[in-house]
């Protein structure tokens, strides 16, 4: 397989991602990890295997998450990558009684590796840069309480306030547009593709 080929599986895999994780098509979805993979994001981190389970139950509940994707930028060395894409997670719902639209926008994170000759996602990070929360109908406002908003990093800020008040607890520290968390997260990449 050319790296233009390589490049070409790496971008279908992550447009696939998004596709089969957003339409609850659950089998293709687990298609898209390597075995042992992790996934990381504001309400989850751990196996890749538990974080589709989880994803099953929350869209059997009804919820619903749309990933937009962006541009892709690739690292390749061998049987290893390194993808960052830019996307934008929205979601619908109800926050402090007014139905509003969350967006989160930023990168998704992946370090990915050729097995069998099948490219996979091994651990996959989100980068949050910024978000912000719009209410559906304009002349209904949330009242939000601002001691609770604050506790959160701009990046993610509103897309916590919501997951909270729903009784989900939200990773601290998540690496945003700027800081030590992106600046270990882009040192993980590089070992990464090093062979680490």
């Amino acid at each position: 397989m050319s790296e233009l080929e390589d490049r070409i599986a790496i971008r279908e895999l992550i447009e696939n991602w998004a596709v089969w994780r957003d339409a609850g098509m659950w089998e293709q979805f687990k298609t898209v990890w390597h075995d042992g993979a992790q996934m990381t994001a504001t309400w989850f981190a751990g196996p890749a295997t538990e974080f589709i389970e989880r994803s099953r139950e929350s869209f059997a509940r009804g919820a619903r998450a749309q990933h937009f994707l962006g541009g892709i930028a690739m690292d390749l060395n061998g049987t290893r990558a390194v993808a960052q894409t830019k996307m934008t997670i929205g979601v619908r719902a109800s926050v402090e009684g007014v139905v509003c639209d969350i967006l989160s926008s930023g990168r998704f994170y992946d370090l990915l590796e050729k097995r069998a000759d099948r490219w996979g996602i091994v651990e996959r990070r989100a980068i949050y840069e910024k978000d912000r929360l719009d209410p559906v109908d304009t002349g209904a406002v949330p009242k939000l309480d601002q001691t609770l908003l604050n506790s959160f990093p701009p990046g993610y800020r509103h897309l916590a306030y919501h997951l909270t008040r729903q009784g989900i607890v939200v990773k601290p520290n998540l690496p945003g547009a700027a800081g030590p968390e992106l600046s270990a997260l882009y040192e993980v990449g590089r070992n990464w593709l090093s062979g680490h």
